[in-house]
């Protein structure tokens, strides 16, 4: 389509004889575009001039924008070296017009115009440079590189910041850059000789495009991004920017390279280095602490610029004033930087697609991201007409009223109209980002500090401005506009002292405050969580205050929606793993991930949305999920020095609580691992292993990943007692040989913990045949007087071992759940029935005559109390359960789990239903030796 069926709006010629001077420049065209020449030339000295000087190409060019433009670019990547300068400086003009009229006429969008300026300063970042260090390489002042090298910039990268970065240039924009060189590709005696050489590159580059001749200028390059600019080189090696961001890097730098693109020299480099600063652009956590930094920023450049107080439209700066581009652009970013490290979807560089991506992931309503777009749509193409009458990097509008004219007519509006138009967009942005960000006056009245309720001890709280949370400034800042409340909170618990020395527990232990305190400004319903957990369960309490970043779990939109089910767990973790490169930074992000989910199982069960049963499937969820994502990376690790593990693989075998799918809050897990090596000697890698210590090795680094404490602690105990001879066994067992022992030698306890054993990960195949054989085995391992006497044994046995932690015990002691358990076991092993859970085998017991009806339910019932007193005290705390330490709120979550009315009915109950058990217990093991 040609550029005058395109035209959807027109300027009107402000000074109707430079509109006429304009249009005359090419006679030959008539309409619309005739029209456009004479309102952009009697608005626009510049436009004018420019459409005078360019206009014998222009004419072709109006005819086919689209491909005048492509054909622009294409022959400038031709020019010689020496001819760049000058050559570059006409396409700028060129550009300059062509973008110009079609922004005006409404031919080309907004993205497109500023798209398409992005290129167009992308290619001659690109051109530039390379003709810079082309210099340098014939002056051999470059060690070690050939022109052959040009192609990837001699191992130098630029990287385009703010609006370039983003796509998003404006008309008479700047340009800031920064860059950066991989001195990996130096030697090091050469170091010192290359940076020297690539500084000189940079500001060739820079003085190429930057200088005004006569010919113009092509942009106004800034290189002040870089790491400490008052100090460093203009190029920097890339290991000293990555060591100045993790150790000083800013807030404002964080957002800053949110928009960062190489956009020329070596490309692939200047990605590695993205991904490298991912970390510190992209915090683990979700980062509400921006918000202020962001909102300190927007008033610094208020207070910088003049831009405080009410809105004044003549001479407003429509990029930095109040309402402005800038402050949508710090909303959009704010917004990112806090959730973006948890999502990488958000990790965009435009603000409209940001504000889409925020709006489709509920971080900001929908309604507001439109109106924020549709208003930076506006505010960017009024900053594009200001730009467009002198070429000035201006953001300001007119100051008189002549000027206000000129502009209006520019835009094809009336003074009036378009006055009132930008006080409504501008008091509209301003309002709307307001909600968002703290108020303007943060130095007004505080809270009162010192205020403390009666029913709390002021002696406890008196010592808190000397723990490590509340050693900075800002963290007491933000904590005393918070104290009130949470003081308030807690003095309305049951136990308001005791509630207090929870909390004052989970603050000392804080190792910083400005995050936590930040995330809990921001989202208030944090608070009530927080005090219901410390006055309920300090070990959670404790748990949080060393990984107070999973709260972030709780305001991430689904935090309380049902439980996915372990297929969506293992895909999760899965695709969280698969993001990390580094194999000790995908455990660490398994460990984050795992805190997440294990606190909101912990979460749910404290505040009575899910109960114990449902509890510790959760959390066997949860570990099976951990176990498959992390299983196949502790193999490609091992196998990037040993190889593939030979012949089939391994299996690893869940047992105990596991492999019956059902864990409490602070279970470890009992595993073994089957292999299958077939007919393989070894494996085949750079230290090829034979089959033997291969597997060994393989499941000692999977007991590793999951046990070993890393920065972001560990993830389970793991015990591989359960193995074949015990801590005797090797750890990895042959399937051969595992078959073999079942049949042959194994002790019927053996026999009796295979009845809950599940495979987890590893080979399907595998783990099919050792799920078969394990189903065949119990089938046919039918001596019930050999059963009963193994179980009578390992009764008596833990009754020696592992004695009883007084009344409250719910899993030691008679008629408790490692004994019922051991009975359901039985019961499995004499009625050959493969199932892993108790009720399953205390039914089987029924089944067989071993067990009357009364007797399974009295053991069921048992069980079922002892699992949900077991639950909440695992859940509550790491000591033995006892009442006069679970607290007021402890014991109301003890009490409601069991549906009991007091803890002196829940200690009778349970002593007697316990010891209804141990009858039972007696009496069946009695009965079967007897009948022996």
């Amino acid at each position: 389509m040609k550029f005058a069926d395109r035209i959807t709006r027109l300027p009107n010629p402000y000074d109707p004889k430079d509109g006429d001077e304009a249009r005359a420049a090419l006679p030959d065209l008539a309409g619309p575009v005739s029209d456009l020449l004479a309102g952009a030339g009697g608005c626009s000295p510049f436009l004018k001039s420019l459409i005078q000087q360019e206009a014998a190409w222009l004419a072709g060019a109006l005819d086919k924008p689209d491909t005048a433009f492509d054909a622009l670019l294409g022959d400038l990547a031709q020019v010689a070296p020496d001819r760049l300068g000058p050559a570059l400086r006409t396409a700028k003009r060129r550009v300059a017009v062509l973008l110009g009229l079609a922004d005006l006429a409404g031919v080309w969008s907004l993205e497109e115009v500023t798209g398409r300026l992005t290129t167009f300063a992308d290619l001659a970042c690109d051109l530039a440079l390379k003709a810079a260090l082309g210099a340098e390489i014939r002056r051999g002042k470059l060690p070690g590189m050939t022109e052959a090298d040009l192609d990837t910039g001699a191992g130098m990268v630029v990287f385009a910041m703010g609006k370039m970065g983003a796509h998003e240039l404006n008309y008479s924009s700047d340009i800031d850059l920064i860059c950066l060189f991989d001195e990996t590709r130096f030697a090091r005696d050469d170091f010192h000789e290359a940076r020297a050489s690539l500084v000189r590159a940079t500001r060739k580059m820079a003085g190429m495009l930057n200088d005004r001749t006569a010919d113009g200028y092509v942009f106004r390059t800034d290189l002040r991004l870089r790491p400490d600019s008052g100090v460093t080189p203009v190029c920097m090696a890339m290991a000293a920017a990555e060591t100045y961001y993790e150790s000083l890097g800013r807030t404002w730098e964080r957002a800053a390279w949110i928009k960062a693109r190489p956009c020329a020299g070596d490309i692939e480099a200047g990605k590695r280095f993205l991904t490298t600063l991912r970390p510190f652009v992209w915090r683990k956590h979700l980062d509400f602490a921006a918000i202020d930094d962001a909102h300190n920023m927007r008033l610094a450049i208020r207070a910088h610029k003049g831009l405080g107080g009410p809105l004044c439209i003549d001479g407003h700066d429509m990029k930095l004033g109040r309402g402005g581009i800038r402050e949508i652009e710090f909303f959009t970013q704010t917004r990112q930087l806090i959730a973006g490290g948890r999502d990488a979807d958000l990790r965009v560089r435009g603000t409209v697609e940001g504000l889409d991506r925020l709006a489709r992931k509920g971080w900001v309503p929908e309604d507001a991201a439109d109106t924020l777009t549709r208003h930076y749509r506006f505010h960017r193409e009024v900053e594009h007409r200001v730009q467009m009458l002198r070429d000035t990097q201006t953001h300001d509008l007119p100051d008189t009223a002549d000027e206000f004219d000129r502009l209006a007519a520019f835009m094809g509006r009336e003074r009036d109209e378009l006055r009132a138009d930008l006080i409504a967009r501008l008091t509209e942005v301003h309002e709307l980002i307001e909600e968002f960000f703290a108020q303007d006056d943060v130095t007004g009245d505080a809270p009162d500090a010192q205020a403390v309720p009666d029913a709390l001890d002021a002696d406890v709280i008196a010592r808190w401005p000397g723990y490590p949370a509340l050693r900075s400034t800002r963290a007491v800042e933000i904590f005393n506009r918070l104290k009130p409340d949470i003081l308030a909170r807690l003095a309305r618990t049951a136990e308001p002292n005791e509630a207090l020395l929870a909390f004052d527990g989970f603050l000392s232990r804080l190792p910083a405050g400005v995050q936590v305190f930040s995330l809990f400004e921001a989202n208030p319903q944090l608070i009530d969580l927080l005090v219901d957990i410390v006055g309920t369960a300090p070990v959670l309490a404790q748990y949080l205050a060393r990984n107070a970043d999973v709260f972030d779990a709780v305001i991430a939109g689904d935090f309380f929606a049902d439980w996915p089910g372990c297929a969506a767990l293992v895909a999760e973790v899965s695709d969280r793993l698969a993001r990390e490169d580094d194999y000790e930074r995908a455990l660490d992000a398994a460990r984050r991930w795992h805190k997440e989910w294990h606190f909101r199982v912990g979460v749910h069960h404290l505040r009575g949305l899910i109960d114990a049963d449902r509890a510790g499937g959760q959390y066997a969820d949860l570990a099976e999920a951990v176990i498959v994502a992390v299983w196949p990376r502790v193999i490609a690790q091992f196998g990037e020095k040993h190889g593939a593990p030979p012949g089939r693989g391994a299996a690893v075998i869940g047992m105990g609580s596991l492999g019956a799918g059902r864990l409490n809050a602070r279970s470890d897990l009992d595993l073994i691992v089957i292999y299958d090596a077939g007919d393989a000697d070894g494996s085949d890698g750079r230290r090829p292993l034979a089959a033997r210590p291969y597997y060994a090795r393989l499941t000692q680094a999977m007991i590793t990943a999951l046990s070993a404490p890393m920065a972001e602690g560990r993830l389970y105990e793991v015990d591989m007692r359960l193995r074949p001879s015990g801590n005797q066994g090797p750890v990895a067992t042959n399937w051969p040989a595992f078959r073999n022992y079942q049949q042959d030698e194994a002790w019927t306890w053996e026999h009796l913990a295979l009845t809950r054993a599940r495979a987890i990960a590893g080979d399907e195949s595998l783990a099919e045949d050792v799920e078969t054989f394990r189903a065949t085995l119990i089938s046919e391992t039918s001596a019930p007087g050999q059963v009963v006497s193994a179980v009578a044994d390992m009764r008596a046995r833990l009754a020696d071992a592992k004695p009883p932690d007084g009344p409250w015990d719910p899993k030691l002691g008679p008629g408790r759940m490692l004994e019922i358990e051991l009975i359901a076991q039985a019961g499995h092993l004499m009625a050959g029935r493969p199932a892993r859970d108790v009720a399953s085998g205390l039914e089987a017991g029924v089944a067989i005559g071993w067990l009357s009806d009364a007797d399974g339910t009295a053991l069921m019932q048992a069980h079922a109390l002892c699992w949900k007193v077991q639950m909440v005290a695992r859940l509550i705390s790491d000591k033995p359960l006892a009442p006069d330490r679970i607290g007021e709120g402890g014991a109301a979550f003890l009490l409601r789990e069991t549906k009991e009315e007091s803890l002196q009915m829940l200690e009778t109950r349970l002593g007697e239903t316990c010891a209804a058990a141990a009858r039972v217990i007696d009496a069946c093991l009695s009965r079967s030796m007897s009948a022996r």
